[in-house]
């Protein structure tokens, strides 16, 4: 069974390829992008992408500005930061617009697993509570 299913954003064409091998492995279902603009199209694409691992650092849209517009976008998915450059300031900015967490490169691959199993279950919940909140819309309407 799929843990949960990431969208994995960076340039760095061969990070995303061993990336992508090493948590596939870890029964996770991911998809890529290798910039923001492309990672708007997937998630716009793939309405099952309940975790976004992003970059920072980024040429054009950094991860940053990505991470705005896929919170403007997409509330309740959740966005992990992964970065080889880390501020104090970026990770403050970062989790001011809504990540869930920031990771630095080259990331402990339990930690990242564990971060994204907490994510996909924090994202479950918040789609669960939305449903319920809809039923009893609809239920109380009838009475």
């Amino acid at each position: 069974m799929t843990i949960a299913n990431v969208l994995l954003v960076d340039d760095e064409v061969p990070f995303v390829e061993t990336m992508t091998k090493r948590l596939t492995k870890r029964d996770l279902s991911i998809f890529t992008a290798h910039s923001g603009d492309e990672a708007l199209q997937r998630l716009s694409e793939k309405d099952s992408i309940e975790v976004v691992i992003l970059d920072v650092k980024m040429p054009g849209m950094d991860g940053i500005e990505t991470l705005g517009k896929i919170k403007a976008k997409y509330p309740i998915t959740e966005v992990i930061m992964l970065t080889g450059h880390a501020t104090v300031e970026t990770g403050i900015e970062g989790m001011k617009l809504g990540a869930f967490d920031y990771l630095m490169k080259p990331c402990d691959m339990d930690q990242l697993i564990r971060k994204v199993s907490e994510a996909a279950a924090k994202k479950r919940l918040h789609e669960e509570k939305i449903i319920e909140a809809r039923m009893k819309e609809i239920t109380s309407r009838r009475a």
